[in-house]
C-alpha cells in the first residue's frame, strides 16, 4: 500500500512539473512492479474460463474440429464423486497397496504380468471410484535393468498394471502414487481457469524510455488496450497490455514474468503434499517380486501363439538393461564420439524445442571433440546455438521454439515458432529435425497445444512432400520431479495428458519417437524435468539409431 501511494504521489507530481519522457518511464516501470507483487498475492485475479482463451482470429474446419473433440476424448480424466470431502476421505499411498495375481514360483522371458493396485482413503476405507494418478515399473537393480507398466483404472478403486517381462532374473514391481484423484481435480480446475498461473513480461523501449507490461496467450479482463502478436504465419496468438507511452512496434524482448501464489483453498493444499501423496510409493501385500527364466524354444512358439491370439495387453517401447536402453521395435547401437561423428557426417542437425531437446544440442557439443560451438552471443541456456565440424561437414543448431516459454530472456528477433522455421527449410536426405514442445504448455487449457501441434504438424508435412528424404523425430515429454508448489505448473499429470495428445497427432506420420517418458520412469535415477547424462546417453543413442539405421538384408 505504502508503494502504491508513493506512486500514485508521484504521478500527481506530473500535473504540476515538466517531468521528461524518461522520468515518467521509470514510473511506469515501479507501477508494473507494484502490480505484479500485488497480483502474485491473489488468488482470485484474472478468473477466467477457456472461452476467454479463444480469439476470432482461430477458425477451425470441421475436421479439425472433430479431431478435437476425439483428443480431448483420449484424455478425458473420471472426476470424484466427492469434490468437496474432507481430506481423510482421500486416497492414502499408506493404507492403499497392491499385489501380484498371476504369482508363481517361475515365469519366462516374455511373459505377461498382472498387478492389481487396490486404494484406501485415510482412514482405512476401501475407495469406491478411480480417477488416481499412478505409474508402475518393474526393475532389477542389480542388473540396472527396468521397465514401464500400463495401468487401467477401473473406476471402482481398482488398478490393473500389466508388465511383459523383457529381461531374466529377479524382477521387483514398483507402484507410485503420484496424484490422489482429489489432487487431480484441482490440476483440472488450475488448467482450465487459471492460465495465468504462469506470467509472462516484454520490455518496450525508445531512446532512453522503457515500459514493462504483462503478456500471455490469455491475459485478464481489463480495459487497457492490448498489443496483438499474433504469428501471421501460424495464427499462434500472443497478446501484451499495451505500454502507456511507447507504441507496440516498440517491443524488445520475451521473459518470463513469474508465478502466481496462493491458488489453493485450505483444503485443496492437503491433496499436495510431499511424502504424504505427491509421488508417494505404494507398498506390496505379499512379495512384490518374480523370477524370470530365459526363454528356450519350446517357450518362444508358444509366446508367438500367444501374440497371434492377442493376449498381449501391453507392450512398451522398451527395456534398460545394464543401464543402456533396448528398443523393442528396432535396434539400438550403442554410439562413442567416432561413431557419432561417421553418422553425422556431412548432415545438417536442427533442434527445434525446449530445454530439454537442448541437452542433446550440450551432450553432442561436449561429447564430439570436433564439434566447435561458434560464438553468437547468444544469451545462456537460450540460444540459439550453432556448432560445426568442419572437417566433417557437420552442422549443428538449436533454437528454442515460440512463446510461451518461461526463458529469462528472449529477444523478439529470437522469437520463432517451430511451424515457420521448418517451412524455412529446404530438407533432403543429410538434413535432420528434432524437435519437443510439451513443458511450456503445461498450465493451458490442451485447446491451445492441440492448435500448436497442428502447425507444427502441417508444417512437417509440408517439409516431407517438398523433400520425403528429411528424417524428423520428436523427443516426448518426461516425468520430473515434483513437490508441493511445482505441481501446480509442472505436473506429470499436465506432462502425460500433453504427451498422449503429441502421439496421437503424430500417429500414422513418417516420423520416429524417442520416447523420453518410458526412457526416464524406467530408469533407476530420480526423475528429473532435464534427465541426467545416462538417460540423455541413451536418447541420443535412439536418436542416432534412426539418423544411421543398422542395414539389414
Amino acid at each position: 500500500l505504502n508503494l502504491s501511494a508513493l506512486y500514485y504521489f508521484l504521478m500527481s507530481l506530473l500535473h504540476y512539473q515538466n517531468l521528461n519522457l524518461k522520468t515518467v518511464s521509470a514510473l511506469n516501470q515501479l507501477q508494473y512492479h507494484i502490480n505484479t507483487a500485488l497480483q502474485s498475492r491473489s488468488p482470485h485475479r484474472g478468473i477466467r474460463n477457456l472461452s476467454q482463451c479463444s480469439y476470432p482470429s482461430q477458425e477451425r474446419s470441421q475436421d479439425e474440429i472433430t479431431e478435437e473433440k476425439l483428443l480431448l476424448g483420449l484424455i478425458a480424466w473420471p472426476d470424484s464423486p466427492r469434490r468437496s470431502a474432507p481430506f481423510k476421505w482421500s486416497t492414502s499411498p499408506f493404507t492403499s497397496s497392491f499385489f501380484i495375481l498371476n504369482s508363481r514360483i517361475q515365469f519366462r522371458v516374455g511373459e505377461q504380468l498382472e498387478v492389481m493396485v487396490r486404494m484406501y482413503d485415510f482412514q482405512g476405507k476401501a475407495k469406491q471410484h478411480g480417477g488416481d494418478f499412478l505409474l508402475a515399473r518393474i526393475h532389477s537393480p542389480e542388473l540396472k535393468a527396468g521397465a514401464v507398466g500400463k495401468v487401467v483404472d477401473h473406476q471402482n478403486g481398482f488398478y490393473s498394471v500389466y508388465f511383459v517381462l523383457l529381461w531374466a532374473g529377479v524382477l521387483r514391481v514398483s507402484v507410485t502414487l503420484v496424484h490422489p484423484s482429489e489432487a487431480v481435480q484441482v490440476l483440472k480446475r488450475l488448467r482450465e481457469e487459471r492460465p495465468d498461473r504462469v506470467y509472462f513480461k516484454s520490455t518496450f523501449c525508445s531512446l532512453d524510455s522503457f515500459e514493462t507490461t504483462e503478456c500471455n496467450l490469455c491475459l485478464p479482463s481489463s480495459p487497457r488496450p492490448l498489443c496483438n502478436f499474433t504469428d501471421p504465419h501460424t495464427g499462434e496468438p500472443w497478446f501484451c497490455y499495451k505500454p502507456k507511452l511507447l507504441s507496440c512496434n516498440t517491443r524488445v524482448d520475451h521473459s518470463k514474468g513469474g508465478y502466481l501464489k496462493h491458488l489453493l483453498t485450505g483444503r485443496e493444499s492437503l491433496f499436495f503434499q510431499s511424502k504424504v501423496n505427491i509421488k508417494v510409493p505404494i507398498l506390496a501385500w505379499g512379495s512384490d517380486e518374480v523370477i524370470v527364466e530365459p526363454l528356450d524354444n519350446k517357450d518362444q512358439s508358444k509366446l508367438e501363439r500367444q501374440t497371434h491370439h492377442n493376449t498381449v495387453k501391453f507392450s512398451p517401447a522398451g527395456f534398460y538393461y545394464q543401464d543402456a536402453w533396448v528398443s523393442n521395435t528396432g535396434l539400438i547401437q550403442q554410439f562413442n564420439n567416432t561413431s557419432i561423428t561417421e553418422c553425422l557426417q556431412g548432415k545438417a542437425v536442427h533442434l527445434f524445442g525446449d530445454s530439454t531437446v537442448r541437452q542433446w544440442f550440450e551432450y553432442l557439443t561436449d561429447f564430439l571433440p570436433d564439434l566447435t560451438q561458434i560464438n553468437l552471443n547468444s544469451p545462456q541456456n537460450v540460444g540459439p546455438f550453432l556448432a560445426v565440424d568442419s572437417e566433417h561437414n557437420i552442422l549443428l543448431k538449436y533454437r528454442c521454439h515460440g512463446p510461451p516459454i518461461r526463458f529469462s530472456k528472449v529477444l523478439t528477433s529470437e522469437l520463432h515458432y517451430i511451424a515457420n522455421e521448418l517451412d524455412n527449410i529446404t530438407g533432403g536426405k543429410d538434413v535432420v529435425v528434432a524437435f519437443t514442445i510439451w513443458s511450456h504448455f503445461s498450465t493451458f487449457p490442451v485447446q491451445m497445444y492441440i492448435r500448436r501441434l497442428r502447425h507444427i504438424r502441417q508444417a512437417v508435412l509440408r517439409l516431407r512432400a517438398r523433400a520425403p528424404e528429411t528424417l524428423v523425430v520428436i523427443r516426448t515429454a518426461n516425468p520430473q520431479a515434483l513437490d508441493p508448489e511445482y505441481s501446480l505448473y509442472n505436473s506429470d499429470w499436465f506432462s502425460l495428458q500433453l504427451d498422449t495428445v503429441l502421439r496421437r497427432m503424430f500417429q500414422g506420420l513418417d516420423v520416429f519417437l524417442v520416447d523420453a517418458w518410458e526412457m526416464t520412469m524406467a530408469h533407476y535415477l530420480p526423475h528429473a524435468l532435464h534427465p541426467p547424462p545416462v538417460i540423455v546417453k541413451n536418447q541420443i543413442d535412439v536418436f542416432l539409431s534412426h539418423v544411421c539405421p543398422i542395414k539389414h538384408k
